[in-house]
């Protein structure tokens, strides 16, 4: 996956003239902050070099993450035509691209955003966005919902790594208020971020929520530790991208975790695929997740020729088993 022509060029103007090294510099400390999951008081965007670095090299990738998500909301919703988004910890505005290019209806989009760096990164690309009505908030995602109006889509990409239990508590409980059509949030792929992902799915099934996606059911979530539920989107790397994380190779796989969930019910059914399938000698072997709450690896053969089609044919993420 790539990023839209009009964002990459965007992210291709904001970083001129902003030195490599400073990039690089700066990308590392942010990998770290990321992957240890700090929570010091301190923004990961704090500053404007720790923007640019973030639109360097994490852009893509969860640009890739986020959109995957709503691709696969937007094929089981299929009559959901939000005009309306409310994005929470907007970054530079990632949710809003995602959106806008899965959804291409969306007419208004409101995005808050605390630290003052990345906001500012994000209204300049946002000015460039297929959104008639793009509107920043400068706001903490714990304190600036008070005057948030409900939208059709709202999205939390990537946010609630940064909270406390209590606080992701809070935040999914006002979010949900305000969410008049579908509700998607996006973690990484980590069994940290699985396992917050698990915490709000039973919060929302008790606030009423309808189960949209990644799960084939509504019941309890039977993957064990230390497995976890993840998937995985591979990222076509830009040059700029490349060298900042002095990468060799022109790709990367994101891997993130997510789930959507709806106020209408929607009919749930085929079997999703947990892994990569395995192909080899006229057959596949496929962890599945099923409709009636079982999670199991399969041996598909050439027998089953409809599923064995579907099966050789389907990737990390996707549905099977369904004609």
């Amino acid at each position: 996956m790539e990023l839209p022509a009009a964002l990459r060029q965007v992210v291709d103007a904001q970083l001129q003239g902003v030195a490599l090294a400073d990039l690089q510099k700066a990308s590392a400390v942010l990998s770290r902050r990321y992957r240890a999951e700090t929570r010091d008081g301190k923004w990961h965007l704090s500053d404007e070099l720790a923007a640019y670095a973030y639109l360097a090299a994490r852009l893509p990738a969860t640009f890739a993450a986020v959109t995957s998500a709503l691709q696969e909301t937007a094929h089981l919703c299929g009559e959901f035509s939000p005009r309306s988004h409310l994005d929470i910890g907007a970054g530079p505005g990632t949710a809003l691209w995602a959106a806008s290019d899965v959804w291409p209806e969306i007419e208004q989009s409101c995005l808050l955003e605390g630290s003052n760096a990345i906001r500012a990164v994000g209204e300049k690309l946002s000015a460039h966005a297929p959104v008639a009505d793009v509107q920043w908030v400068a706001a903490d995602v714990t304190t600036g919902l008070k005057n948030a109006q409900a939208s059709d889509l709202v999205t939390l990409a990537y946010v609630l790594d940064e909270l406390s239990e209590a606080a992701r508590q809070q935040l999914i409980a006002q979010l949900w208020n305000l969410t008049e059509g579908v509700f998607v949030i996006v973690e990484p792929g980590t069994p940290a971020g699985w396992q917050r992902i698990l915490d709000a799915r039973a919060q929302l099934q008790a606030l009423g929520a309808y189960i949209v996606a990644p799960c084939t059911h509504s019941q309890s979530c039977a993957v064990q530790a230390p497995d976890w539920c993840h998937f995985s989107r591979r990222v076509a790397r830009t040059k700029i991208h490349r060298m900042t994380k002095e990468a060799d190779v022109p790709w990367e796989d994101e891997k993130f975790s997510y789930l959507a969930v709806s106020r209408q019910p929607v009919a749930l059914g085929g079997q999703r695929v947990l892994m990569q399938p395995k192909i080899g000698g006229g057959k596949v072997t496929v962890k599945l997740c099923h409709t009636d709450g079982t999670v199991a690896e399969a041996l598909i053969t050439k027998r089953d020729k409809a599923l064995f089609a579907q099966a050789r044919r389907a990737d990390w993420g996707d549905l099977i088993g369904i004609e």
